[in-house]
């Protein structure tokens, strides 16, 4: 018997030739196959493509706040209300807070940019627009598949990019196949689009083979951790968005919170740490709990119900951090390059932009017979069009904030904001990223120890009460998706310098210190993972790193 013969995992992949695949049924991965397909009906031009999804359903995967301008989704579905979009909540009040320890200052709606009022958007669950943008999509002939995650960048002789491969599914924990065992599927296309979120693998891969990011800043992050609530009605105001700043954080961290009313009685609520903290004893998870304790918060809270809960990475470095868009065989899409516009919260509009762009370019690629090129006009269109004009006029805000603190950054940005309001013509400068996160911390031994209160059970919650709301699942006998390079940095290194922050920035309880015969050792709760990517970006190490698991593993989040 042969190697191959005794190992199913050796075996050859079947594979499938398309024009244009897809990694991530997100905004932009679906605005993309969306518009490669219009371009296709309205030219009478034969195109087939194909959309990888990691999670068990569209959607499922899908966090956000939200509050989305619908812009881009104006351009891409003109007919969008007629069609049954779910954007059924337009935003009717706007107000912005200052917090302090009891007390809350309301910043007048006259002294904030233009650009971050909301009147004209819309309180959506991004999930449940994913899902209906789905059904666009498969309407159009677009074939989506659910549950398989694409793990594999596959790559033609000269070095360009051939398509994707998804995972095996059934490998079991110790590396050996297990009965149930299928080989992952190759797929083969002129153009390969990578829409997979913040910090996704396969883009991180391309990233360094490409050295997409060598002549841009450092990435910059914040996670954000959201929870949906079902309130009194007494308590609930529809159409009312609330953004904060200012306590529970320390001055020097960057943060701020959310508030929606969505219909139904129903609340969105969030709150988002910048990564770049130095004190190893900040958990997020903890200053958004002790963030709903809030007077001004917890008054819309006491007497309601928790339904929901969620983290997710979100990209913070802007304009000056995108990395190159192109390579050889595709391109780079939304949050995969880091398309969020920081102050207004928001990147849907972005993202969507991002999708119909990439389609025009592989379409008219497409028509002329090329393939794994690079589409150098999707990054014109990107660079030169509204998501460039978006993110060039707040590019100095997070740098302003990462140098002085939350409040005073917060002020000179909002005065950088109204400065290029007005005077738009004078654009002659930007501020750099000094230094990526995972290099922010300090020693421990440098900083004061952060008492969270405990959770009280009505208001506030533990994490593992927290991750049993995310419907968090996964196949627990299979190769662990969190992968250590080094598997004595923990307890070594990061333990003995930072306290191994790894307990406290994750949002889900998947890293633990534990000790067995007077003996520490670090665990990994890999079954607990809701694929915020944390901690692939804030380990001080970069020790840590992120891959998909088995397909349809994650979170299943409902309406979020």
């Amino acid at each position: 018997m042969t190697e191959v013969e005794n190992n199913p995992a050796l075996e050859p992949r079947e594979s499938m030739e398309v024009d244009v695949v897809i990694v991530g049924a997100g905004p932009a991965g679906l605005s993309a196959a969306i518009k490669i397909m219009q371009l296709a009906q309205e030219n009478e031009k034969e195109i087939t493509v194909v959309v990888l999804e990691k999670g068990a359903e569209v959607g499922g995967h899908i966090l956000s706040g939200a509050v989305i301008d619908p812009v881009a989704l104006n351009a891409l579905i003109p007919d969008w209300k007629a069609k049954g979009a779910p954007l059924d909540v337009p935003v009717k009040k706007d107000k912005m807070f200052i917090f302090g320890p009891s007390g809350a200052l309301r910043i007048p709606n006259f002294l904030l940019p233009p650009l971050m009022h909301n009147h004209g958007n819309y309180i959506v669950s991004l999930g449940n627009v994913t899902r209906w943008l789905g059904e666009q999509a498969e309407s159009l002939g677009v074939e989506i598949y659910p549950g398989f995650a694409g793990a594999e960048i596959l790559y033609n002789q000269d070095g360009s990019v051939k398509g994707v491969a998804t995972g095996d599914m059934g490998m079991g924990a110790v590396g050996k196949p297990k009965p149930s065992f299928e080989r992952g599927l190759e797929i083969h296309a002129k153009y390969t689009l990578i829409g997979e979120g913040v910090r996704g693998s396969l883009a991180k891969e391309l990233i360094e083979n490409f050295k997409l990011d060598a002549d841009c800043d450092v990435p910059k992050f914040g996670l954000g951790i959201k929870e949906l609530w079902e309130i009194k009605p007494e308590h609930h105001d529809e159409g009312l968005v609330i953004h904060s700043l200012g306590w529970p954080s320390p001055a020097n961290v960057g943060s701020g919170a959310f508030l929606y009313h969505l219909d139904n009685n129903q609340i969105s609520i969030g709150y988002i740490t910048d990564l770049d903290y130095s004190n190893p004893y900040i958990s997020p998870f903890g200053e958004f709990q002790k963030y709903k304790t809030h007077p001004a918060i917890s008054e819309i809270l006491e007497g309601g119900k928790r339904i929901a809960y969620g983290a997710r990475a979100i990209t913070k470095g802007g304009f000056q951090s995108l990395p190159k868009l192109t390579f050889s065989g595709g391109v780079l899409l939304g949050c995969s390059a880091g398309m969020v516009n920081l102050p207004r919260i928001k990147g849907t509009h972005n993202a969507m932009w991002s999708g119909i762009h990439a389609a025009e370019a592989a379409f008219d690629a497409i028509a002329q017979d090329r393939s794994h090129d690079e589409l150098t006009a999707y990054s014109d269109s990107v660079l030169n069009g509204p998501i460039g004009q978006d993110l060039k006029k707040i590019r100095n805000v997070k740098p302003l904030i990462s140098r002085f603190g939350n409040y005073i950054g917060m002020m000179l940005g909002g005065m950088e904001m109204w400065f290029k309001t007005i005077f738009p013509f004078m654009d002659f400068y930007t501020l750099h990223h000094k230094k990526s996160d995972a290099e922010s911390l300090l020693p421990a031994e440098k900083c004061k120890i952060i008492d969270y209160p405990k959770p009280d059970g009505k208001i506030t919650f533990d994490l593992l009460s927290s991750v049993f709301l995310s419907a968090t699942n996964h196949e627990e006998d299979q190769p662990c998706h969190l992968q250590l390079a080094d598997a004595s940095i923990p307890i070594d290194q990061n333990l003995k310098i930072f306290a191994e922050p790894a307990q406290r920035y994750c949002p889900a309880g998947v890293y633990e210190v534990l000790e067995k015969d007077g003996k520490q050792y670090f665990q990994i709760n890999a079954q607990n993972c809701v694929h915020c990517k944390t901690c692939d970006i804030k380990d001080p190490a970069q020790n840590i790193t992120w891959k998909v698991p088995e397909g349809g593993g994650g979170p299943n989040y409902p309406n979020m």
